[in-house]
This record gives structure tokens, sequence and C-alpha cells, in this order.
């Protein structure tokens, strides 16, 4: 009787493990402050901002336009990015956003 192979080690090391990017982003709110979030999909999680679900930082202010998105390796890196971002005086969050406004 022969046993079915089992997989070594080395077979799980050849194949890359390949995470969900993840995005650091900044939302306008009709009164102009700038809200900054994570998601793995921003566009997705903007049209909920945009319904009024999502963030209470919207109940005062509608969200009114994604303005700025950053591509993150991973959950992790998006995390500390929007850390970094929060941590911005709202001139140094502008620039950002015309920086983005530029590339795109």
């Amino acid at each position: 009787m022969t046993r079915p192979s089992q997989s070594s080690a080395n077979d799980t090391e050849s194949v890359p493990v390949v995470s969900k990017p993840w995005f650091v982003y900044l939302v306008r709110a009709a009164n102009g402050a700038l809200y900054c979030g994570i998601s793995d999909d921003p566009v997705k999680r903007f049209a909920k901002h945009q319904s009024g679900k999502g963030a209470r930082f919207f109940l005062s202010s509608p969200a009114v336009a994604l303005v700025y998105t950053e591509a993150c390796r991973d959950k992790s890196e998006a995390l500390r990015q929007e850390r970094l971002i929060k941590k911005l005086r709202k001139s140094a969050k502008e620039c950002l956003v015309a920086s983005w406004d530029l590339a795109t």
C-alpha cells in the first residue's frame, strides 16, 4: 500500500504569498476638512462615506470628494501611513492632495 505524497516545507517556499493591497486615503468634507482612513477599496469606501455610513466624522459635514489615495503593501503598512498622515498639519495634507491632483 502506498501513502499519498505529503508536501514538504520546500513546496510552500516556492509559492509567493501575495497580500491584498491596501490604501490610505483622504476624503474632503463639505466644510473643507480632510478625513484620513484606510481601505482595501477606497472608491467603495468613499461611496459608503457619501451615504452617511462608515464614519461619524461625516455626520456634521458630508463627504464630497476622494482627494488622495496611496497604495500600501498590506494593511499593516496602511495603518502606519495613516498614523503618519493624521499627525500632519492641514497644510501638509493639502500638499499631499495637490501632488495627487498633479499625478492624476
